[in-house]
């Protein structure tokens, strides 16, 4: 099947993009949704505007929505890319990283139920420790790009997700319940490789930038390699 991936650049959508390729299903473009909203009840923020490098790695084309992120007001915006994406490269369903937001996969399958798509959640549900394993197994480089919980700090920005990583947010979720896949919005991701990658993302120059209890690092300037 021919599908479109709803796209952050984040671990979550592109490890599904990944599974459902695993699958056997074509991925016939990107849909990135860029919000002038950074508290966007549907979508991702930090990074947003790096996935054209990602895209590029991928060699996939990508399908760019502006929104001024408005709750539910967003969502027409969702569906306009998604039918653009139906009459240029003419998918037959959509890829979503959801793990446990029901709001964001309920009005994603809405969407899709109206347009005839397939929605295909391959993240649904799976358990957190098992797929922060499965990302490092399966040879994924992910670094934090926001941090918007205690006791995670300024330290964090730009740290890869790897087996210590693993062994600190297991530390954390036991004494402070911070989520390990950053459900409840305690962290975000950027992939900088994985196997779906033909080059790899060098980040040439970032900053951290720090307020009060929260942050997130700006990618300034990337490179393929």
């Amino acid at each position: 099947m021919k599908l479109g991936i709803l796209f952050s650049g984040g671990k979550d959508s592109i490890y599904a993009a990944y599974s459902a390729k695993k699958q056997g299903h074509e991925l016939a473009c990107l849909i990135t949704i860029i919000s002038k909203n950074p508290d966007s009840y549907m979508f991702h923020t930090p990074s947003i505007l790096q996935t054209k490098y990602q895209a590029k790695a991928m060699d996939i084309p990508i399908i760019f929505q502006k929104t001024k992120g408005i709750k539910e007001e967003e969502l027409k915006d969702l569906e306009k890319a998604i039918k653009l994406a139906i009459k240029k490269y003419s998918i037959q369903g959509i890829v979503t990283g959801a793990i446990q937001s029901v709001y964001q996969a309920s009005r994603i399958k809405k969407i899709c139920d109206k347009l005839k798509l397939k929605c295909l959640n391959p993240l649904w549900k799976k358990e957190s420790f098992q797929y922060i394993q499965e990302l490092i197994k399966n040879n994924f480089r992910i670094i934090i790009t926001s941090v918007s919980a205690y006791p995670l700090d300024e330290l964090w920005l730009g740290r890869e997700i790897n087996e210590k990583f693993f062994s600190d947010i297991k530390g954390f979720h036991e004494k402070y319940k911070i989520h390990p896949a950053g459900e409840g919005g305690e962290f975000e991701t950027f992939v900088v490789d994985c196997p779906l990658f033909k080059k790899k993302i060098q980040i040439l120059s970032a900053k951290r930038i720090w307020n009060k209890d929260s942050g997130r690092y700006s990618i300034e300037k990337i490179k393929l390699v």
